[in-house]
């Protein structure tokens, strides 16, 4: 990212849990997760220009599910910011937000959103910081978002603070949403089984063929249960198979589902075919980064 250019622009990938095991439950209510996390090249376009006032505007298919109050994680971040170095946090900003992922949907949207504010506003105002040190700044903006901070693979424990990143290569994928929102504490509250078994042990996984073989031996615990609300869920991912997926699974706690494919090629005739057959969907054909993708 060039920092003096007059406008900056940030890419806000779609998270995707290949894996996520629910693991224990805390005595305050909250979830212990094991996850296995990707992002894609796929998902919103941010930008940041200088301004009278600081603001925030959304553009794109999925703009109106956007809030644009002090209420979006786009303008808490700002702020937490402002607030953690308020000597270089001078003048006021124009966010606007092209919204390409859909809302409520098991991809981490907002939250990827907010980390690439931070992006946005450590280059603007000149801060130090690493994406180890977002992750750590942005902890109270919810789980999500410190993860998005880092934005390459990692497996995900604890509630979500605890990262660690691994080596994987890029997985052709493809992202389908039915157009049904669904939000993540009915999930969480339909989950019949709260501690589950944890993780297998990550071997080495230079290839895609690597990838899938050693997800079969995972799953998503929060699958069933939101399949339970959203039965769609296990459509899409019936459908994603038939068009050649090598493994088909639902993100996070839905209602969005994936298909990781042998190649970029049979990605994209997959979300062809799909797209041809449900033009209301959100259907995305694109690849996750590596590990070695610069951030």
């Amino acid at each position: 990212m060039a920092c003096k250019s007059s406008v900056l622009t940030e890419l806000a990938p779609a998270k995707i849990n290949l894996a996520l095991h629910v693991t224990g439950l805390r005595e305050d209510g909250y979830h212990l997760l094991e996850s296995l996390v990707v992002f894609t090249r796929f998902g919103d376009i941010l930008s940041l220009e200088p301004a009278e006032a600081t603001t925030l505007s959304a553009t794109g298919h999925f703009a109106e599910g956007v809030p644009l109050d002090g209420s979006n994680l786009i303008l808490r971040a700002r702020n937490l910011l402002a607030e953690a170095f308020p000597h270089q946090a001078k003048g006021h900003v124009r966010f606007t937000l092209e919204k390409n992922l859909p809302v409520a949907s098991g991809i981490g949207g907002g939250s990827s959103d907010a980390a690439a504010a931070a992006r946005l506003l450590a280059c603007h105002w000149q801060l130090p910081l690493s994406g180890r040190d977002l992750a750590s700044l942005l902890q109270p903006l919810g789980a999500d978002v410190p993860m998005c901070a880092l934005a390459r693979p990692l497996i995900a424990r604890g509630v979500g603070e605890k990262l660690e990143p691994v080596r994987l290569p890029a997985l052709p994928i493809v992202l389908v949403n039915p157009g049904i929102p669904l939000s993540t504490p009915p999930v969480f509250r339909a989950l019949a089984h709260k501690t589950n078994p944890a993780l297998p042990p990550l071997r080495s996984l230079s290839s895609v063929s690597d990838v899938i073989d050693w997800l079969q031996s995972t799953r998503n615990d929060l699958e069933p249960p939101a399949a339970s609300i959203v039965p769609e869920i296990a459509g899409v991912i019936a459908m994603l198979s038939a068009e050649g997926a090598s493994l088909a699974r639902m993100s996070g706690s839905g209602a969005t589902c994936f298909g990781l494919f042998p190649t970029e090629a049979g990605a994209r005739r997959a979300a062809e075919s799909l797209a041809a057959r449900h033009p209301d969907w959100f259907i995305a054909a694109t690849t996750t980064f590596a590990s070695e993708d610069p951030v």
